[in-house]
């Protein structure tokens, strides 16, 4: 699924440090070297490798099957064992009895409890079996661009600690937003048909980068329906953004944090507008994205540019000749690609008014917009 077929959800990284030379070479010895090993200790809890993209079990990676077009394509296997909790506090009771009974004390040490945890839990681990989980990963190697089929913190910090050791290189978040210690220094304009790398000015004082997503997606929702959903983009073309469905609008941090979900068919959204007022913004909305008749439907996620659920338009699909099947791989990462540039490019028109002297007129008809949407009474 995911990069192959069907719906895809995604988050983009940038590599950060210098490719080595040779880097194909060097690709190939490490991604070898740090492929997943079917042989692990017992008593771990995890294990981690790359393997083939469409063959888990093809570690080998024979005549580089990886290397498509200017992609490096391939797939992250974890493996997890976990006990459950409640297993393990009741082997633990045991275990403690077991041994009071034997020593004839009357309760036990701290280290005693701690060691008799610990033994209790490699006993358990090395009788679970591992759970495997598999994610996809597309590396445009001139835009030193990751992307990853998956949004988990948790998957997300293994991929880099893994990425890390196997390229001596780091991933960090990909937005076209400047976060300072997150960025890389620029590495000269992409190259390659489909490139989706889009220039943004770093974001000056005063505006939180933390926050300036979910400013995006709100701004968005007014240019949608300001000419029914047409959109000119820097670039000179014009697209269709169309909110579909649903809507996440949020508020403060922490304990203080509120949350509203909207959904529904209506395409107006009337609640989403009613926390508008309230001085929400919009975290997450579903979008229907045209442009060139092509149509893209995603949940877009504006604190982090991620991308969740997107169906792309269709690849037609072909027999017989595995040069056909590297094509439509290609074809649908170009269309991933393609349609991160127009949300790039959206961004891009945000933020050079947002930027400029214009921002407090745009505000102004914002805001007038919201309230043009607010129910009469009685209504």
């Amino acid at each position: 699924m995911g990069l192959l077929k069907g719906s895809v959800t995604f988050s983009r990284y940038r590599i950060t440090g210098a490719l080595p030379g040779h880097f194909s070479d060097f690709f190939d010895e490490r991604i070898r070297r740090y492929a997943f090993q079917t042989v692990w200790r017992t008593t771990d809890e995890k294990a981690a490798g790359w393997t083939a993209l469409e063959n888990c079990l093809d570690t080998n990676f024979p005549y580089a099957s990886y290397a498509q077009g200017r992609y490096m394509l391939f797939s992250l296997r974890i493996d997890r064992k976990s006990v459950a909790p409640s297993l393990l506090r009741l082997r633990i009771m045991e275990a403690e009895r077991k041994q009071l009974d034997q020593s004839g004390q009357k309760k036990l040490y701290r280290e005693q409890r701690e060691a008799i945890r610990e033994s209790v839990r490699l006993d358990l681990l090395g009788k679970t079996l591992p759970i495997p989980s598999f994610h996809e990963i597309c590396w445009s190697v001139p835009d030193h661009v990751v992307t990853v089929c998956c949004l988990s913190d948790k998957v997300i910090g293994d991929l880099q600690e893994h990425f890390r050791e196997s390229f001596s290189l780091g991933l960090s978040p990909c937005a076209p937003w400047h976060v300072e210690g997150e960025s890389p220094e620029p590495r000269g304009p992409s190259t390659g048909p489909g490139s989706s790398a889009v220039s943004c000015s770093p974001l000056p004082p005063g505006i939180d980068p933390l926050t300036v997503g979910r400013e995006f997606l709100t701004w968005l929702w007014f240019k949608s329906e300001e000419r029914n959903g047409m959109i000119r983009l820097p670039d000179g073309d014009e697209c269709e953004v169309v909110f579909i469905r649903r809507l996440v609008l949020e508020s403060g941090d922490g304990e203080y944090a509120e949350t509203i979900v909207c959904q529904g068919l209506h395409a107006d959204l009337k609640e989403g507008k009613e926390a508008l007022r309230q001085g929400k913004k919009i975290s997450a909305a579903r979008l229907r994205v045209t442009l060139d008749k092509a149509e893209w439907e995603f949940t877009f996620k504006a604190d982090r540019f991620h991308f969740q659920s997107m169906k792309m338009p269709s690849v037609a699909e072909s027999e017989g000749e595995e040069a056909d099947r590297e094509g439509q791989i290609l074809e649908r990462i170009y269309l991933i690609e393609k349609a991160v540039g127009i949300m790039e490019q959206l961004f891009r028109l945000f933020q050079n008014l947002r930027l400029s002297a214009g921002w407090k007129n745009e505000q102004n008809r914002l805001r007038q917009w919201i309230v043009q949407a607010k129910p009469t009474a009685g209504g």
